[in-house]
């Protein structure tokens, strides 16, 4: 490898130089050269279009071995940052994706992630504000500290603050090095700077609690039937207002063997048409169930699907699915116990409570 790139590097300024030799020679050593006549102006010109087309294919060549290079980069940069997600994770099937507004970008303004704890499933779906490359900072802000604090916080209300702390830092050091002679950092750098933040932990009895920061619910799916996992008011989204001291997680209801969440970012319900109309989630969804078994793969291929014919192959702004499938077998339970599941089924029906809004005054 060593001596390849100098190689590389004699062939890229070498070669241009021998032609421009060449074609000096041609013109001061060649007869033909010297003559006026229509023929030897066409020989003239041939060479010379030669060398120049030479020239031009040569730095193509060399252009497009960089640009191919840099897209591997950017690849491996990537897929660190949004890491693919396994196809299984303590007996839940996953399938995320992200469409990213940005040609040429695989990631943008949304984060997504899943991992398993001692304290159950904990996942998270958020969107920052703007899209595609301008936002990479901040979701690799938030990410980083969720992946820590899953395991460190045995509370969902305790991973939510660090992602606060965490998110704040990142826009304060953003601040300092975009106005680096403007004294102290300000009490609230980038205002205008917000993410939103969906943080679920699914117990191994299926159980859901939720902790919501202004982002859509997701969608249950359930048999034919497609409804939002819960109705409450969230709280507001992380950056603007500081969070409230007290954060318990609210029961959103259960995730029974079968079901399935779609968890998905405001990009997916605002995408429109050539002629403004909204997309369908909830229709793109239910569409799936004909597939034969229905799995995270198809629910996500047949949204996707249904996406790029709805937009064109154009979105406005990025979208992020991430489908999550409760595959535990079912344990086998007294005649009794249905009534345990009766009510878990009604406490999901029911709307959950609305979470406290903050106190702060700014």
């Amino acid at each position: 490898m060593i001596r390849i790139r100098p190689l590389r590097r004699a062939l890229f300024l070498g070669l241009p130089t021998v032609w421009g030799a060449m074609a000096i020679t041609y013109k001061l050593a060649c007869p033909l050269a010297q003559q006026t006549g229509f023929g030897a102006r066409v020989a003239s010109s041939a060479v010379f279009f030669a060398v120049g087309t030479g020239l031009v294919l040569h730095l193509r060549a060399t252009l497009l071995r960089e640009l191919r290079q840099a897209r591997r980069v950017a690849g491996a940069a990537q897929s660190v940052l949004l890491r693919p997600l396994p196809p299984r994770i303590d007996g839940l099937g996953v399938a995320a994706a992200q469409l990213s507004a940005d040609r040429g970008a695989s990631v943008g303004g949304d984060l997504y992630e899943a991992i398993a704890t001692e304290h159950g499933v904990r996942v998270v779906m958020g969107d920052v504000r703007g899209h595609g490359l301008a936002a990479i900072g901040t979701v690799a802000a938030v990410l980083g500290s969720f992946r820590e604090a899953v395991h460190d916080e045995a509370e969902l209300g305790n991973v939510l603050h660090r992602l606060e702390r965490a998110l704040a830092r990142h826009l304060r050091e953003r601040a300092r090095a975009e106005h680096p002679s403007a004294g102290p950092p300000p009490d609230t750098p980038v205002a205008e700077e917000f993410v939103t933040v969906l943080l679920l932990e699914i117990g191994q009895d299926g159980e859901v609690h939720a902790l919501n920061c202004g982002h859509p619910w997701p969608y249950l799916l359930s048999g034919t039937s497609v409804e939002p996992l819960a109705r409450a008011d969230p709280l507001p989204p992380l950056g603007p207002f500081p969070l409230p001291h007290e954060l318990p997680a609210v029961r959103v209801g259960r995730l029974l063997p079968g079901e399935s969440l779609v968890l998905h970012t405001d990009g997916a319900e605002d995408a429109r048409d050539c002629h403004g109309r909204f997309f369908s989630l909830p229709t793109a969804i239910a569409a799936a169930v004909g597939d034969d078994p229905v799995t995270p793969q198809t629910v996500l291929r047949t949204v996707f699907t249904a996406l790029h014919r709805h937009t064109g192959g154009r979105p406005a702004d990025d979208v992020a699915l991430l489908v999550l499938r409760n595959e535990r077998v079912r344990e086998r339970a007294p005649e009794g116990a249905r009534d345990s599941d009766t009510c878990g089924s009604a406490a999901r029906a029911r709307p959950a409570p609305t979470h406290p809004q903050p106190t702060n005054h700014v």
